[in-house]
């Protein structure tokens, strides 16, 4: 029996997918899994039956995945289960950039009163004219799930769509339209695009990555759309760059002092991932990456350990272990099994930066006495037999 606890509410569709198996707990003792949306993990007391935590969504920056990692608790994300609901804020937010619907309708609410609204809505409507978005360059950076989901939607909506992304995934590029530009540089997408719109991971290397010097390159008037992170964006160059015209229209969904309000900046209140669907998307994810975790210690989409897929465990006497990716722990770990007298059937060993994580299954199950001596090796953070 697995227990699991959530520290947000979690779709019902995604929960339905676990088994009699599993029960839910309101508290995290003796929980084996955590499912959680946005609560802040930094400070949380997280006890030790905790071997799993599922974001239910893509950012992870609510959990404390370093030290999580050092405790031996895998950090699962939901990469690409919410990727049409911010791909389709992202293209209102370049329609509501490109033609003042919102100034429009403000003025619609004004003037309600007024008999002669319909008459005068017509002379006034000139107010908030705009341009199409067809033909325009779209400049995208970062080809992750949403960023190829946006570049296509952009591509059939007869934009002409630029994408930089050195590190593109082989799946990114077999979906990615055959008509997108893939541009060398960002320089590319600064200097061509009318609009540009940001799908980057937050790292130290993508921080304020929106800057003066970049500012400086781009067109004349160009719409800029973060839906990723508020901090890629220097937000005191930004404000320089749209007193001077440079920035037509900043469009986010990061509000904070220096944004809301302004004139010429759109802010929703961080909705890219709040539709049902996208919810119920991710919580189903979350919850069959936990699942293929606990039930046979496969992890697929974390950010703190590496993929590993060894199928449905059928051994009799499979063991997974999270540990340092230093030299020689293969060896330690063949050895302690070695002199208990077990067979390794089956085995395999990734490595991510400087974690790393095994899977062996062997031919009779493990002692207690190997187990101990597995778990105090130096480097191991955590074994566990999965049943």
């Amino acid at each position: 029996m697995f227990q699991y606890s959530c520290l947000n509410p979690i779709s019902r569709k995604g929960l339905d997918g676990f088994t009699d198996q599993y029960r839910f707990s309101e508290t995290l003792d003796n929980s084996d899994a955590v499912l959680v949306r946005s609560a802040q993990m930094s400070e949380l007391e997280i006890p030790r039956s905790v071997c799993a935590v599922a974001r239910a969504g893509a950012g992870v920056n609510n959990i404390p995945v370093r030290e999580y990692a050092e405790k031996g608790i895998v950090v699962f994300n939901t990469p690409g289960a919410n990727a049409n609901g911010v791909k389709e804020l992202v293209l209102a937010g370049m329609l509501l950039a490109s033609r003042d619907i919102v100034g429009g309708i403000e003025w619609v609410q004004r003037e309600k009163d007024r008999e002669d609204i319909g008459k005068l809505a017509e002379k006034e409507k000139k107010k908030f004219a705009g341009c199409e978005i067809m033909g325009k360059k779209l400049g995208i950076i970062g080809l992750g799930a949403i960023g190829t989901m946006v570049a296509n939607a952009a591509t059939a909506l007869g934009m002409d769509v630029y994408g930089y992304d050195p590190f593109i995934s082989v799946d990114a590029a077999w979906n990615l339209s055959r008509t997108i530009h893939h541009s060398k540089t960002l320089d590319e997408i600064y200097t061509d695009c009318d609009y540009i719109t940001i799908h980057v991971p937050l790292m130290d290397s993508t921080r304020k990555m929106i800057n003066t010097q970049a500012f400086e390159k781009m067109k004349e008037g160009v719409v800029l759309l973060n839906f990723a992170r508020d901090v890629l964006v220097d937000e005191e160059a930004l404000l320089s760059a749209l007193n001077t015209g440079k920035v037509k229209k900043y469009v986010t969904d990061f509000a904070n002092p220096v944004v809301a309000g302004h004139p010429d900046i759109l802010v929703t209140p961080h909705l890219g991932a709040s539709t049902e669907e996208s919810e119920d998307n991710c919580a189903v994810m979350a919850v069959k990456e936990l699942r293929d975790y606990l039930e046979n210690g496969n992890i697929r989409n974390s950010v703190n350990y590496p993929d590993c897929e060894m199928g449905t465990c059928v051994s009799v006497g499979r063991i997974t272990i999270l540990h340092r990716n230093i030299p020689n722990m293969l060896t330690q770990f063949t050895t302690i099994l070695g002199g208990e007298g077990l067979n390794i059937a089956n085995m395999t060993n990734k490595s991510k930066g400087e974690y790393a994580y095994t899977v062996i299954d062997l031919e009779n199950a493990a002692s207690v006495k190997s187990l101990d001596a597995l778990a105090e090796a130096s480097g191991v953070f955590r074994v566990r037999v999965v049943k």
